[in-house]
């Protein structure tokens, strides 16, 4: 587990996907990075005592996403090569490809996971998305990587957080949080973030792992847990109607599933 060093006062800004900046004063936990602390892939990041994760088949989505791997250097860097301004957001950085044109973005590396795990599968007539005005963008011949990333690029541009959101599927009670599930807030703009990893202990109690991409286009990167330093950068399912990410709040009714 990353360990707290350090708690200072930060003024940041909360944004949405394009929104226009709103200054806000905060305590924002500020982690030292240790290279131990960060392993393979999701699958390795070390859980609190007395949890365990959830139990999963091979071939899920579950298994999936916790086999993508991470990158040793947790910097998070933007579309054109430059470091994002705020690094204090992110607990470990996905090992995926960015690009290198501002498309990438908040629901964008939603529906790019989605698709890469169906893509895995060869499961290509699920791959699918949806624009605004419900056309929808399905994914054809030839079933190749290199097709499937100029599939992406067309996706990225005609589809957003407004239209993944209506796309997915209301999840009618927050302590039934899955890997894969995403909590969005559609809109012109919106964000979304994706639940890379869900654990439990024998109480009953949960806990989940979140990941995001912003604006402009950047690294896929684990947040940490601003709140609960002590528990980050894993989230507990609790009473708390808000979860209160590094750089966006969403309320828990925003949780939804393929």
């Amino acid at each position: 587990m990353v360990q707290l060093f350090k708690l200072i006062l930060l003024q940041f800004v909360v944004v949405t996907c394009g929104q226009t900046p709103t200054p806000l004063t905060t305590a924002t936990t500020v982690y030292e990075n240790k290279p131990g602390n960060i392993k393979q892939g999701i699958g390795s990041i070390i859980l609190p005592a007395g949890f365990r994760r959830q139990n999963a088949s091979q071939g899920s989505f579950t298994i999936f996403l916790r086999n993508v791997k991470l990158k040793k250097d947790n910097t998070v860097y933007l579309y054109n090569g430059q470091p994002k301004r705020n690094q204090f957001a992110q607990y470990a950085v996905l090992d995926i490809s960015i690009g290198n044109a501002d498309l990438q973005q908040c629901a964008d590396a939603v529906m790019r996971l989605r698709a890469e795990y169906l893509f895995e599968q060869k499961d290509y007539e699920k791959i699918v998305f949806y624009d605004h005005n419900k056309k929808a963008y399905p994914f054809a011949a030839p079933f190749t990587p290199t097709h499937l990333s100029s599939y992406l690029k067309r996706v990225f541009g005609m589809c957003g957080s407004a239209s993944l959101a209506k796309q997915l599927k209301p999840v009618t009670f927050f302590k039934n949080i899955q890997p894969g599930d995403v909590i969005i807030r559609g809109g012109f703009p919106g964000h979304a973030v994706i639940v890379m990893d869900v654990a439990s202990n024998t109480k009953g109690e949960k806990i989940f792992l979140l990941a995001q991409s912003y604006m402009p286009a950047q690294d896929i990167h684990v947040l940490v847990n601003p709140t609960n330093p002590e528990l980050s950068p894993w989230y507990e399912v609790n009473d708390d109607l808000f979860i209160q990410t590094p750089e966006y709040t969403f309320t828990k009714n925003e949780l939804k599933s393929w």
